[in-house]
């Protein structure tokens, strides 16, 4: 990957269970901060319409082949609309890499799945597809899944776009955007 690659970050926006859909934002960004644009879809909450969704919202886009890779905040939007990557990758041709701050409790998001859904065991069966690992970036480390990359490809991606603290620089833009576009103003943590 060179210095000036692009990688499109994503990340859904503040929901309540209660909402039927969610907006989901796409942050189009020059490493290592420059953005070049923005793309927008919904996701159902608690569906099963994310990857379509975030696939086609990256085949229309006129960033596609020029990006490097997807980078996508955790592995569901909208509660558990579960993102398969696989099938991301496959559509758009794009390295796709699924990032979060801490590591995931599989136990815990076992537990919730099969609480609430009847096909829990398939949505578990997306997540647990994959490898967790963890990655270090500028001042700690970030949990990650991939699939079109080398995990030193990934650890590149990840350097070349994370300017302060551990997030890359797309999905926290990203973050920060899709919270502004519901509650009016972005705040917390990506």
């Amino acid at each position: 990957m060179k210095a000036k690659s692009r990688f499109l970050g994503i990340d859904d926006a503040p929901f309540r269970f209660s909402d039927e859909t969610v907006p989901v934002v796409g942050v189009v960004v020059q490493a290592p901060s420059y953005i070049e644009g923005i793309l927008t879809t919904l996701a159902e909450v608690d569906g099963h319409d994310a990857t379509e969704g975030i696939a086609a919202m990256v085949r229309r886009s006129r960033y596609r082949a020029g990006l490097a890779a997807i980078l996508i905040d955790g592995t569901a939007v909208g509660g558990f609309n579960v993102i398969d990557i696989d099938a991301v990758r496959a559509a758009v041709d794009r390295p796709v890499v699924t990032v979060t701050r801490k590591k995931p409790n599989l136990g815990s998001i076992e537990t919730a799945l099969r609480r609430r859904f009847d096909d829990w065991h398939e949505r578990l069966a997306i997540i647990r597809r994959h490898e967790l690992e963890a990655i270090r970036t500028g001042h700690g480390s970030v949990w990650v899944t991939y699939v079109g990359a080398s995990r030193s490809e990934v650890q590149e991606a990840l350097s070349l776009t994370t300017v302060r603290g551990v997030l890359p620089e797309p999905l926290r833009v990203a973050h920060l955007i899709a919270a502004g576009i519901v509650r009016g103003e972005s705040r917390g943590r990506a």
